[in-house]
C-alpha cells in the first residue's frame, strides 16, 4: 500500500518500515544484505535504523 501523501509531518528517517517494500529493498542494498535478511533483522531487533545498521555489520563480518 502506498504512503498517504496527504499526511505531511516530520519524517521518520531513523526507522525502517518493514511494511514498505521499497524501504526494505533500499536498506538491503545500502548495507549489502538480502531483503529477507533485513526482514529477519527487523523482527529480531526492531526497526531502529542505527540498530539495524550495527547488526547488519555483524552479519557481514
Amino acid at each position: 500500500m502506498a504512503d498517504d501523501k496527504s499526511k505531511r509531518g516530520e519524517r521518520d528517517r531513523d526507522r525502517v518500515s518493514a511494511n514498505e517494500d521499497y524501504e526494505v529493498r533500499h536498506f538491503a542494498n545500502k548495507v549489502g544484505l538480502t531483503v529477507q535478511q533485513v526482514r529477519d533483522l527487523i523482527k529480531r531487533h526492531g526497526n531502529d535504523r542505527a540498530t539495524l545498521e550495527r547488526e547488519a555489520e555483524k552479519l557481514r563480518e
